[in-house]
């Protein structure tokens, strides 16, 4: 059985710390990959920080950082310490809209994290291997209810 570990400050992590250091705000981007489950304590650490941004954030990082090329989508992204943050205007498809996903995020320690049952759904459909344990500890925090409703299918190249 997977255990809830034990939750420190997302302000902590190496990466979060880096991230608020560019002084973004919180309205034009949100946290999504692992990001969540390290703010929800379903994680002890994260190897990475992925980025949906749009207006100000996308402008402010697109010009400083290292242009790069999204592995599942194929869109432009922006690096930043050597790839370990990756900034980018959408999330794996065009099915995925990144105003939705900024305006609807958790506000965790003043920060917008991508819902829970948003990570689940991507983590679904990607179901890559170091996804299977992600997907299982999210089902064990979101109601049976929530679960039937986030179990949509949306295809990583729509």
């Amino acid at each position: 059985m997977l255990k809830k570990v034990k939750r420190t400050s997302v302000l902590d992590n190496r990466f979060i710390a880096r991230l608020i250091k560019f002084g973004l705000g919180c309205d034009d981007f949100v946290l999504f990959g692992s990001a969540p489950l390290l703010a929800y304590g379903l994680r002890e650490d994260i190897r990475d920080l992925d980025v949906v941004t749009r207006g100000h954030a996308w402008r402010y990082v697109s010009a400083r950082g290292i242009p790069a090329v999204g592995t599942v989508s194929g869109d432009p992204v922006t690096h930043f310490w050597g790839g370990r943050i990756q900034f980018s205007q959408g999330w794996i498809s065009p099915a995925w809209n990144p105003d939705e996903l900024i305006d609807n995020a958790e506000i965790i320690e003043g920060l917008r994290f991508a819902r829970l049952t948003d990570v689940l759904a991507y983590k679904q459909v990607l179901r890559r291997p170091k996804d299977i344990a992600d997907i299982r500890r999210i089902l064990t925090m979101v109601e049976p209810l929530t679960r039937d409703a986030c179990s949509y299918s949306i295809s990583p190249l729509a």
